[in-house]
């Protein structure tokens, strides 16, 4: 326990004077915070195996997941407090067109990518494989995109939409990888399982709606027994991290297996809470100061867990090389398609995907199904060498489209930096 505060505590000291020297040269915070993890990882300081300095294992690295998912619930949760009514009703529609539209081009062009990719080297990779990297693409990690923002106080219409995105993302990438991957299966099985492809992915989305929905009414009535704002803040880091625990939970119900998405019920948590609570405008502030340390160590966590070993594989480089420039271009090319359907001016149509490029938990998760496939190796290989490169590129991209659309005023690039 002792070793585990120390390392702990250097993780954020370290993860914090690291955003220190990135202020210098002019990068995010969250790219020094997952820095200071690759470094203090099991393939840079970690491997020294000083006693409480570094994380020594991948195995140590993975004993710390509940702060990630802490840390993850309270991300979750203040993105939801972006679904105001009177943004909904200005920007609804046409914010689930473009994310719906954005994921769909997105994996279609890495499938195309791919699947040629695999008719020139069928050994190199399989079908199934490069159908299910196909919609691993369209996924998009929400927490370097919404660090950015709040470091540099982004705000305007591109912000607006980058975030509700991100969260429409998440369902329709649920989606679109339970058919790829029940498609993969057909491919390698030669049996059709229309409970995993339909039922089970339909059934996550409308129970984590669901139980969201619940424990936002719930926060709201225990939020009117307290009146204190130090109370009213406790109540809510309470129920943040209830609805984390519960959405870890599973349960069959007969043949069909039964789960939630953690960033569904957490995003619908605060969506409900924001909107029917007065006060929740005051409470996001507050909680938001409450939470900084945590979402240092996610990230400082998130870059321990990149994984250095892929980069000795050339086969995966090369297919991951292909992954990351198609899903690029689909996210690009996608995204300024879908706004431009949807009538949003040049300035977002130019930026929105650059945005949407940071990729990370929810890809990594969607390799742990994928391991069952032949070639599941391989996908999980692929998706570890995008992950480090979008994660380390990806939040300075997002930082320079939202300055270049003018939603980041130049002092607070300077200002706000550290």
């Amino acid at each position: 326990m002792q070793n585990l505060l120390l390392c702990i505590s250097l993780a954020l000291i370290s993860g914090l004077l690291m955003s220190r020297l990135a202020k210098k040269v002019g990068l995010p915070a969250v790219t020094a915070y997952l820095l200071t993890g690759l470094l203090l990882g099991p393939y840079c300081i970690g491997r020294l195996s000083l006693s409480g300095i570094g994380f020594h294992t991948m195995e140590e690295v993975s004993s710390l997941s509940i702060i990630s998912d802490a840390a993850l619930g309270f991300i979750a949760f203040t993105i939801g407090n972006e679904f105001r009514l009177n943004d909904l009703k200005s920007m609804g529609q046409k914010a689930i067109t473009v994310g719906i539209f954005q994921a769909v081009i997105t994996t279609a062009l890495v499938d195309v990518v791919l699947i040629l990719f695999h008719l020139c080297f069928p050994s190199a990779l399989s079908l199934s494989a490069a159908i299910t990297l196909g919609a691993i693409a369209s996924a998009t990690a929400p927490a370097a995109t919404l660090m950015v923002v709040k470091q540099y106080q982004a705000d305007g219409p591109l912000t607006r939409l980058l975030l509700m995105v991100v969260a429409i993302d998440d369902a329709v990438g649920l989606i679109l990888f339970a058919a790829s991957f029940g498609i993969a299966s057909v491919i390698e099985q030669g049996t059709i399982n229309l409970v995993t492809i339909v039922v089970e992915p339909l059934l996550e989305i409308l129970l984590s709606l669901l139980l969201g929905t619940i424990t936002g009414f719930l926060l709201d009535w225990s939020e009117r027994y307290f009146h204190s704002r130090a109370n009213r803040v406790s109540v809510s880091v309470a129920f943040v991290l209830l609805t984390v625990g519960l959405s870890k939970s599973e349960f069959y119900l007969g043949p069909v297996h039964c789960s939630f998405s953690l960033l569904l019920v957490c995003m619908m948590t605060g969506t409900i809470f924001c909107n029917i609570c007065k006060t929740s405008g005051a409470l996001m502030e507050r909680l938001d100061r409450w939470t900084t340390p945590l979402a240092v160590l996610f990230f400082v966590l998130s870059g321990a867990e990149l994984d250095l070993k892929i980069l000795a594989n050339p086969a995966a480089l090369l297919i991951g090389a292909l992954f990351i420039i198609s899903r690029s271009a689909g996210k690009i090319f996608g995204a300024y398609g879908s706004c431009a359907l949807s009538g949003y001016d040049e300035k977002i149509k130019k930026y929105l995907g650059i945005t949407l490029l940071p990729q990370a938990g929810v890809a990594l998760g969607m390799t742990l199904t994928a391991a069952s496939l032949s070639d599941g190796s391989m996908v999980r290989n692929v998706v570890l060498f995008s992950v480090l490169i979008y994660e380390l590129v990806g939040p300075t991209l997002t930082k320079k489209s939202l300055l270049a659309a003018g939603e980041i005023a130049a002092s607070a690039v300077s200002e706000k930096a550290g």
